[in-house]
Protein backbone atom coordinates (compact mmCIF):
# COMPACT_ATOMS: atom_id res chain seq x y z
CA UNK A 1 0.00 0.00 0.00
CA UNK A 2 2.87 2.62 1.11
CA UNK A 3 4.75 1.00 -2.49
CA UNK A 4 1.02 2.17 -4.42
CA UNK A 5 0.87 5.16 -2.63
CA UNK A 6 4.43 6.72 -3.01
CA UNK A 7 4.14 5.61 -6.69
CA UNK A 8 1.14 7.81 -7.24
CA UNK A 9 2.86 10.92 -5.81
CA UNK A 10 5.94 10.62 -7.54
CA UNK A 11 3.50 11.16 -10.83
CA UNK A 12 1.27 13.67 -9.40
CA UNK A 13 4.55 15.48 -8.62
CA UNK A 14 6.20 14.62 -11.82
CA UNK A 15 2.74 16.00 -13.78
CA UNK A 16 3.07 18.93 -11.38
CA UNK A 17 6.20 19.89 -12.66
CA UNK A 18 5.17 20.79 -16.28
CA UNK A 19 6.97 23.44 -18.00
CA UNK A 20 6.04 26.52 -19.15
CA UNK A 21 6.85 28.54 -22.50
CA UNK A 22 6.31 32.32 -22.07
CA UNK A 23 6.48 33.49 -25.81
CA UNK A 24 5.78 36.91 -26.63
CA UNK A 25 2.42 37.75 -28.72
CA UNK A 26 2.26 37.69 -32.55
CA UNK A 27 -0.04 40.91 -32.92
CA UNK A 28 1.31 44.08 -30.99
CA UNK A 29 -0.12 44.85 -27.52
CA UNK A 30 -3.07 47.21 -28.17
CA UNK A 31 -3.94 49.89 -25.00
CA UNK A 32 -6.98 51.48 -24.20
CA UNK A 33 -6.55 55.80 -24.03
CA UNK A 34 -10.59 55.96 -23.50
CA UNK A 35 -9.50 58.37 -20.80
CA UNK A 36 -8.34 61.20 -23.34
CA UNK A 37 -12.37 61.00 -24.82
CA UNK A 38 -13.56 61.47 -21.23
CA UNK A 39 -11.83 64.44 -20.77
CA UNK A 40 -12.98 65.96 -23.88
CA UNK A 41 -16.83 65.01 -22.71
CA UNK A 42 -16.50 66.77 -19.54
CA UNK A 43 -14.90 69.68 -21.63
CA UNK A 44 -17.73 69.91 -23.90
CA UNK A 45 -20.19 69.51 -21.01
CA UNK A 46 -18.48 72.76 -19.38
CA UNK A 47 -18.65 74.41 -22.72
CA UNK A 48 -22.60 73.77 -22.88
CA UNK A 49 -23.32 74.88 -19.64
CA UNK A 50 -21.17 78.10 -19.98
CA UNK A 51 -22.66 78.76 -23.64
CA UNK A 52 -26.33 78.00 -22.40
CA UNK A 53 -25.53 81.35 -19.78
CA UNK A 54 -24.38 83.39 -22.43
CA UNK A 55 -26.85 82.77 -25.52
CA UNK A 56 -29.01 80.18 -24.17
CA UNK A 57 -30.05 76.52 -24.99
CA UNK A 58 -29.43 75.00 -28.43
CA UNK A 59 -32.82 73.53 -27.89
CA UNK A 60 -35.56 74.13 -25.96
CA UNK A 61 -35.85 71.78 -23.22
CA UNK A 62 -39.50 70.28 -23.61
CA UNK A 63 -41.42 69.52 -20.20
CA UNK A 64 -42.26 66.12 -19.50
CA UNK A 65 -45.33 64.24 -20.09
CA UNK A 66 -46.64 65.68 -16.60
CA UNK A 67 -46.55 69.48 -16.72
CA UNK A 68 -46.48 70.69 -13.29
CA UNK A 69 -48.03 74.68 -12.57
CA UNK A 70 -44.26 75.13 -11.89
CA UNK A 71 -43.75 75.14 -15.85
CA UNK A 72 -45.57 78.04 -16.73
CA UNK A 73 -43.41 79.98 -14.19
CA UNK A 74 -40.15 78.24 -15.27
CA UNK A 75 -39.39 77.56 -18.73
CA UNK A 76 -35.73 76.06 -17.79
CA UNK A 77 -33.33 75.82 -14.87
CA UNK A 78 -29.68 75.68 -15.45
CA UNK A 79 -27.57 73.68 -13.18
CA UNK A 80 -24.79 75.96 -12.30
CA UNK A 81 -22.56 72.99 -10.32
CA UNK A 82 -18.98 72.63 -11.30
CA UNK A 83 -18.85 76.57 -12.55
CA UNK A 84 -16.75 78.71 -10.06
CA UNK A 85 -18.37 82.14 -9.58
CA UNK A 86 -15.61 83.87 -11.84
CA UNK A 87 -16.31 82.01 -14.95
CA UNK A 88 -19.85 82.43 -14.10
CA UNK A 89 -19.05 86.17 -13.76
CA UNK A 90 -17.60 86.32 -17.20
CA UNK A 91 -20.15 84.09 -18.75
CA UNK A 92 -22.61 86.60 -17.66
CA UNK A 93 -20.55 89.84 -18.80
CA UNK A 94 -20.08 87.47 -22.13
CA UNK A 95 -24.14 87.37 -22.54
CA UNK A 96 -24.21 91.14 -22.02
CA UNK A 97 -21.83 92.59 -24.76
CA UNK A 98 -23.18 89.96 -27.02
CA UNK A 99 -26.23 91.61 -28.77
CA UNK A 100 -23.05 94.51 -29.80
CA UNK A 101 -20.60 91.54 -30.85
CA UNK A 102 -23.02 89.67 -33.23
CA UNK A 103 -23.98 92.88 -35.01
CA UNK A 104 -19.71 93.54 -35.25
CA UNK A 105 -19.76 89.66 -36.80
CA UNK A 106 -22.86 90.31 -39.34
CA UNK A 107 -21.08 93.09 -40.48
CA UNK A 108 -17.72 91.37 -41.12
CA UNK A 109 -15.99 93.82 -38.79
CA UNK A 110 -14.89 90.74 -36.19
CA UNK A 111 -14.17 87.49 -36.65
CA UNK A 112 -13.62 84.20 -34.51
CA UNK A 113 -9.97 82.90 -35.02
CA UNK A 114 -9.24 79.27 -34.30
CA UNK A 115 -8.20 79.53 -30.21
CA UNK A 116 -11.31 80.90 -29.60
CA UNK A 117 -10.93 84.56 -29.56
CA UNK A 118 -12.29 87.28 -31.82
CA UNK A 119 -10.04 89.07 -34.05
CA UNK A 120 -10.48 92.39 -35.96
CA UNK A 121 -11.10 91.90 -39.65
CA UNK A 122 -12.07 95.03 -40.75
CA UNK A 123 -12.38 98.62 -39.41
CA UNK A 124 -13.65 99.98 -36.45
CA UNK A 125 -14.10 102.22 -33.59
CA UNK A 126 -11.93 102.21 -30.45
CA UNK A 127 -15.34 100.71 -28.62
CA UNK A 128 -15.25 97.90 -30.64
CA UNK A 129 -12.18 97.11 -30.20
CA UNK A 130 -12.07 97.78 -26.01
CA UNK A 131 -15.61 95.43 -26.48
CA UNK A 132 -13.32 93.17 -28.35
CA UNK A 133 -10.81 93.38 -25.86
CA UNK A 134 -13.13 92.90 -23.28
CA UNK A 135 -15.02 89.58 -24.69
CA UNK A 136 -11.39 88.23 -25.20
CA UNK A 137 -10.14 88.80 -21.36
CA UNK A 138 -13.36 87.14 -19.93
CA UNK A 139 -12.64 83.78 -22.49
CA UNK A 140 -9.22 83.74 -21.34
CA UNK A 141 -10.25 83.52 -17.90
CA UNK A 142 -13.21 80.58 -18.88
CA UNK A 143 -10.46 78.45 -20.80
CA UNK A 144 -8.33 78.39 -17.83
CA UNK A 145 -10.68 77.28 -15.67
CA UNK A 146 -12.39 74.78 -17.89
CA UNK A 147 -8.91 73.82 -18.11
CA UNK A 148 -7.57 73.76 -14.63
CA UNK A 149 -11.07 71.70 -13.77
CA UNK A 150 -10.97 69.01 -16.19
CA UNK A 151 -6.79 68.86 -16.27
CA UNK A 152 -5.93 69.44 -19.49
CA UNK A 153 -4.48 72.39 -21.45
CA UNK A 154 -5.55 75.65 -22.29
CA UNK A 155 -4.67 75.46 -25.80
CA UNK A 156 -7.04 72.30 -25.91
CA UNK A 157 -10.04 73.96 -24.12
CA UNK A 158 -9.31 76.33 -26.57
CA UNK A 159 -9.56 74.72 -29.72
CA UNK A 160 -12.78 72.70 -28.42
CA UNK A 161 -14.10 76.10 -27.24
CA UNK A 162 -13.19 77.89 -30.93
CA UNK A 163 -15.32 74.77 -33.05
CA UNK A 164 -18.84 75.91 -30.70
CA UNK A 165 -17.97 79.58 -31.01
CA UNK A 166 -17.39 79.34 -34.96
CA UNK A 167 -20.79 77.01 -35.25
CA UNK A 168 -23.13 79.16 -33.31
CA UNK A 169 -21.24 82.41 -35.08
CA UNK A 170 -24.00 84.03 -37.22
CA UNK A 171 -23.95 84.08 -41.47
CA UNK A 172 -21.11 86.84 -42.39
CA UNK A 173 -18.54 86.33 -39.79
CA UNK A 174 -15.16 85.66 -40.61
CA UNK A 175 -14.41 82.45 -39.27
CA UNK A 176 -10.66 81.10 -39.57
CA UNK A 177 -10.74 77.66 -40.40
CA UNK A 178 -8.02 74.76 -41.83
CA UNK A 179 -7.89 74.06 -45.08
CA UNK A 180 -8.15 70.64 -45.42
CA UNK A 181 -6.29 70.04 -48.89
CA UNK A 182 -3.05 72.74 -48.06
CA UNK A 183 -3.18 72.22 -44.04
CA UNK A 184 -3.17 75.90 -43.73
CA UNK A 185 -5.54 77.86 -41.47
CA UNK A 186 -7.28 80.66 -43.83
CA UNK A 187 -9.93 83.68 -43.24
CA UNK A 188 -13.69 82.59 -44.57
CA UNK A 189 -17.04 84.33 -44.29
CA UNK A 190 -19.30 81.52 -42.59
CA UNK A 191 -22.60 81.24 -44.69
Amino acid sequence: MKKGLFFLLSIVFILGCARVRVEAPKEPIKVDISMRLDIYQHVAKDIDEIENIVSGPKEKLQPKNGSSLLDYFVSCAYAQEGLSPQVQEAALRRKDRRSGLISLQEKGVIGENKLGFLELRGSSSPDAEQLIEQENNDRMIIYAAVANKNGTSVEEVQKLYAKRLQQDAPAGTPIEVLNESSGVYEWKQKS
